[in-house]
């Protein structure tokens, strides 16, 4: 199934971009999307059965946080595929531009992928850059001057990143000579042979490139302009799944120093960085005039969150997954219906935006509906994790620490939702007649609030146990 999930994508990206015929551009793009959920559908029943050719099997593995993160990127890849038919529509783009679009964001998603499903860590490296190189492309894929200097700035800092992170790999190699091997496997199973010393010494470069990727504050600088400059659906993946699979690598290196016993230096690093984040989040959303900014700077606190409650522990690892998923789908949702404020207001300036439920009632109400599960109001989701995290910094002793953070997410609740109540309500003469998109533009939407709907008011159980199982595994 690993085989499909990494090689199909190729072969239907490259008939898309050599054939040029839209019927094909949108069986490559759907097929991929629904075999993905296909694959993942699967695996929930048995997802230790996978088929690999013979030499490949070890480097590539579903295990149980894999399928988890790849589920979430499934769902949500699905949610662009089908917004991406509207998104081709409201710019009235040619054959050639579809096929190279649908080339481009195939090959993002493969690079994802083999990032979820790697189990070796230089080979973990070989797909975040390759993330890096093939998100560039559909950030600029409008080609405008400022999506130009967007995607170049991604480029040159995650480079940076990634570069660091690979001399942290190196510096983990001289640590684990004796191991001689960077399975992950490997690395857990004898991680207490590891030199303290190069251990702690190569996770300083790993956290600052991965955490590059990830948009941790303070190395977040390409974030917002990288996220509000792509495309509406690039933007929906860029920080419902990229985020996701770059904390994923994190993850893994962090449990190494679980089972060296060494996570206190790590956890201190996740809550400074994390609360960091809030912080900048909180600073920057009340003067920001850009609404896609705003729903980047978002991302930013989101990872923070995630890195506050890897922190914790077994107890913050429940709290991770919950606000991963979470955070995925109602950004998702979010990036998605800003591609129709976008489309129907020809701007992104907050200040330009007014009188949207009377312009567009659907999309009113879903720019409405996905602020409110975003920053945690009941029965979504995010208010659990977040209630949760709060909950364990005070039985952690760090309760200190909890009155900070709930200041940071009350302030950046407010400043989200007074820009969307100020861009929906009102009435603009301008833009007081109703518009009407086509139903791709509303169903992604629709549908992932839905599910979050459904887990924030009762978390089915055989998403439950694949939680607990994850959080079991760690040492």
């Amino acid at each position: 199934m690993i085989t499909l999930v990494l090689i199909l994508p190729v072969f239907l990206g490259l008939l898309s971009f050599f054939a040029k015929n839209r019927i094909v551009n949108r069986i490559a793009l759907l097929g991929t999307a629904l075999v993905n959920i296909g694959v993942a559908a699967s695996c929930w029943f048995d997802y230790h059965w996978y088929w690999m050719p013979e030499g490949l099997q070890e480097y590539f593995r579903i295990d149980s946080i894999g399928l988890y993160f790849f589920s979430v990127m499934a769902i949500v890849f699905i949610s662009v595929a089908f917004y991406s038919l509207s998104y081709f529509r409201q710019h009235d783009f040619s054959v050639k531009q579809e096929s190279l679009y649908v080339l481009e964001i195939l090959l993002f998603e493969i690079a994802m992928t083999g990032v979820i499903f790697s189990t070796h860590l230089a080979l973990l490296w070989v797909f975040v850059e390759a993330t890096t190189l093939s998100s560039a492309l559909l950030i600029y894929f409008e080609k405008k001057k400022s999506s130009l200097e967007a995607a170049w700035k991604y480029v040159f800092i995650c480079s940076i990143g990634i570069a660091l992170a690979f001399v942290g790999i190196i510096l983990l190699s001289i640590g684990s000579s004796s191991i001689d091997s960077l399975f992950f496997g490997d690395l857990y199973k004898y991680a207490s042979e590891i030199n303290p010393f190069w251990l702690k010494l190569s996770f300083a470069f790993i956290f600052v490139g991965l955490g590059t990727k990830v948009g941790i504050a303070p190395f977040h600088a390409w974030l917002p302009d990288a996220h509000s400059e792509a495309p509406s659906p690039v933007s929906a993946l860029l920080s419902g799944t990229l985020l996701n699979t770059a904390f994923l690598g994190i993850f893994r290196v962090q449990e190494i120093f679980v089972y060296a016993h060494q996570e206190s230096f790590t956890n201190f690093l996740f809550q400074v960085t994390g609360f960091l984040s809030l912080m900048v989040c909180s600073v920057f959303i009340l003067k920001l005039k850009n609404y896609k900014r705003m729903l980047a700077y978002s991302s930013i606190e989101n990872m923070g969150l995630l890195f506050i409650a890897l922190s914790l522990g077994k107890t913050g690892i429940f709290i991770v997954l919950l606000q991963a998923l979470a955070h995925s789908f109602s950004k998702a949702s979010l990036f998605l219906t800003s591609g129709n404020i976008l489309y129907l207001y020809r701007s992104k300036k907050i200040d330009e935006v007014n009188g949207l439920l009377k312009k567009d009632p659907r999309t009113g109400w879903l720019w409405i509906v996905s602020m409110l599960a975003i920053i945690g109001m009941p029965p979504f989701p995010v208010f659990l994790s977040k209630f949760l995290l709060i909950n364990a910094l005070w039985t952690h002793g760090l309760e200190w620490l909890a009155i900070p953070f709930f200041l940071f997410i009350i302030i950046i609740a407010y400043g989200m939702s007074k820009t969307v109540f100020k861009m929906t309500f009102g009435d603009n003469e301008e833009h007081n007649s109703r518009t009407k998109l086509n139903l791709y533009a509303y169903l992604p939407q629709i549908v992932l609030l839905i599910i979050l709907l459904i887990i924030g008011i009762y978390i089915p159980q055989q998403v439950l146990e694949l939680i607990n199982d994850i959080v079991n595994s760690i040492n």
